[in-house]
């Protein structure tokens, strides 16, 4: 790969087997009737989280935190699955604010401490409008190696690799179309782009 020179999830692409799903903790299909101009309609849904994410900006490699993980959806649509993210997650614990789960986050996928006070939130927008149209709010931190307490990785079973991209490199990357990349992930750098280095 031309932007990084290894990973560390691999997986067993011959271990890959699709089933029906009937019982999810994570989502819940549905259908939902309506009336629109007079005409009634019908829409399948799936009822699903919210979620963070945060660009991560490190002040001495002068670089972006991104991280790589293996996304089923995804190869149920390329054959290949590996997507380039912001790190990010759902947000699915109660009594806590969104700076807290976003900063729990960068912890369990990065290894880096950044404290939710320091977070600065860019946007929030609906991701998947056709079929969950659940909410993405993106935050920014600037983190260096002081800030680093572990390897990350994720948590549990989670296969997370944690990329440095250079910033001179981030324009190229973003506008690479044959990178699977997400949608928050090119808004937050461009984002920094249009902020910082003008």
């Amino acid at each position: 790969m031309k932007y990084f020179p290894e990973f560390r999830s691999k997986v067993d692409f011959n271990s890959i087997k699709f089933e029906e799903c009937v019982d999810s903790p994570y989502i819940k299909p549905k259908r939902m009737s309506y009336v629109e101009n007079g005409k009634k309609k019908n829409w399948d849904i799936v009822a699903s989280h919210d979620s963070v994410s945060i660009l991560l900006y490190h002040l001495e490699f002068d670089g972006f935190l991104i991280v790589r993980q293996f996304r089923p959806a995804v190869y149920f649509k390329n054959g290949e699955g590996y997507t380039y993210e912001l790190c990010a997650g759902l947000v699915d614990k109660e009594g806590k604010s969104l700076e807290q789960i976003a900063s729990e986050e960068v912890l369990e996928e990065c290894g880096y401490q950044v404290d939710a006070s320091s977070l600065q939130k860019l946007t929030v927008f609906y991701a998947s409008t056709g079929m969950s149209g659940s909410k993405q709010t993106i935050f920014f931190a600037t983190i260096t190696e002081q800030n680093k307490v572990s390897q990350g990785g994720g948590i549990d079973d989670e296969c997370i690799d944690v990329l440095f991209l250079p910033s001179q490199k981030a324009k190229d990357f973003i506008d690479d179309n044959d990178v699977a990349k997400t949608s928050g992930l090119s808004y937050a750098i461009r984002w920094y782009m249009d902020n910082f280095l003008r």
